[in-house]
């Protein structure tokens, strides 16, 4: 296949990253929240099948934005220097290249890809890709990769971790990848933020809001989560995704990558300080974030713990495209959380605070979801992307 770049698709300069994506721009392929849930939990449709209707920001949220993006965008440029030089030292002498998963990842490995530049003069080749939780790894993607680079030197690059279902399905295709091809990709993946303790390359281990969260394909280049159906993506193709043009008017994709970008110079000494001693220090993954997710499913009677999503990012994505049941958040952390709040009254879902909670929120959502628990005039309408999700 032949990858996507901008302004083709996405918001996305064309040097700043190839998507290895095929585009279904044309498809219809979103359905009601309500609907996938319900099919994702009876197990008769997969979550990558379709696309949840994307969430179109109140005002108020807009300004949480904005706010959000001034307060923390110092700190998530340290933690962009951070990783950024911890994925160069594991290298040295040679270029990597940042294959970052879509769409969380994609932003990130612009700033880290961003950061190579303005600290080293390296023009370092960025490219994002798929992953699928349950389904693995783009294999299409990754030949294209092998082919254009040495697989050793690609690295893998994302957002923040959760409870780190993303970190072991990655393990796991890295691995089936070389066995069934001899594909040797490095499977160790970088993150801004490393709460759930899953990884070695890492900005911070806080559980801290990074602002790219908050938002959807508007802040991602306007390009939807990443799609897997075989009505529509073929054995020789890349997974799909939208590019959805039509939201060009709230696109702060751009907005984010510079406000980052601008506070490069300010954190340079404090990076150039701090790496060495990060680079020194035990960072061996302890997974905390595993067991705390057990804890919690243990405590609310859930028995699938998917449903729980640990962390800032994945409580965002829990509110904005799940069914959720409940929020809990650690006392004291609400200027953090003043995103999740709002979000989580606009919804009408419960917040409850738990002290000694190892992260600054964790999103649960609703179990044993059906149509059915819909009262009659709230149910959606089912949607052509969805029946064909289901059959």
């Amino acid at each position: 296949m032949t990858p996507l770049h901008g302004p083709e698709f996405g918001s996305y300069p064309a040097d700043d990253v190839t998507w290895l994506l095929k585009d279904l721009s044309d498809v219809e392929l979103e359905a009601p929240v309500e609907q996938r849930e319900a099919a994702v939990q009876a197990g008769t449709a997969h979550y990558a099948e379709s696309l949840p209707i994307e969430y179109q920001p109140s005002a108020e949220y807009q300004e949480l934005f904005h706010a959000a993006l001034a307060d923390s965008a110092e700190r998530v440029a340290h933690a962009v220097g951070m990783v950024t030089e911890l994925v160069l030292a594991r290298r040295p002498g040679r270029m990597p290249v940042f294959a970052s998963l879509a769409r969380a990842g994609t932003p990130v490995g612009i700033l880290m890809r961003r950061w190579a530049r303005f600290a080293h003069d390296l023009d370092v080749p960025h490219y994002t890709l798929s992953i699928v939780r349950g389904r693995g790894i783009d294999r299409v993607a990754l030949r294209h990769l092998a082919a254009a680079h040495d697989a050793a030197d690609v690295a893998f690059v994302d957002g923040w971790t959760g409870k780190g279902a993303i970190t072991r399905e990655l393990a796991a295709a890295v691995a089936a990848a070389g066995a069934d091809e001899g594909l040797h990709f490095d499977p160790e993946l970088a993150v801004l933020a490393d709460p759930g303790g899953c990884v070695s390359l890492f900005g911070t281990r806080d559980d801290f809001l990074i602002p790219s969260a908050c938002l959807n394909s508007t802040v991602s280049g306007l390009v939807s989560r990443t799609v897997l159906n075989d009505a529509y993506i073929g054995p020789a193709d890349f997974h799909g995704a939208k590019f959805y043009r039509e939201l060009s008017g709230s696109d702060v994709s751009m907005h984010f990558i510079d406000a980052i970008t601008a506070r490069f110079p300010t954190v340079a000494d404090r990076v150039a300080a701090d790496w060495p001693a990060l680079a020194a220090s035990d960072r061996s993954p302890d997974w905390r974030g595993w067991r705390t997710t057990d804890e919690v499913a243990a405590r609310y009677g859930i028995t699938n713990v998917n449903l729980v999503k640990p962390g800032v990012g994945e409580t965002t994505r829990v509110l904005l495209r799940r069914v959720p049941w409940r929020v809990l958040v650690r006392p004291n952390v609400d200027s953090d959380l003043r995103h999740v709040l709002l979000l989580a009254a606009q919804r009408g879902v419960p917040v409850e605070e738990v002290p000694g909670l190892p992260y600054s929120c964790i999103g649960l959502i609703r179990p044993g979801f059906t149509t059915s628990a819909i009262e009659p005039e709230e149910a959606p309408a089912e949607t052509g992307a969805l029946s064909r999700a289901v059959q």
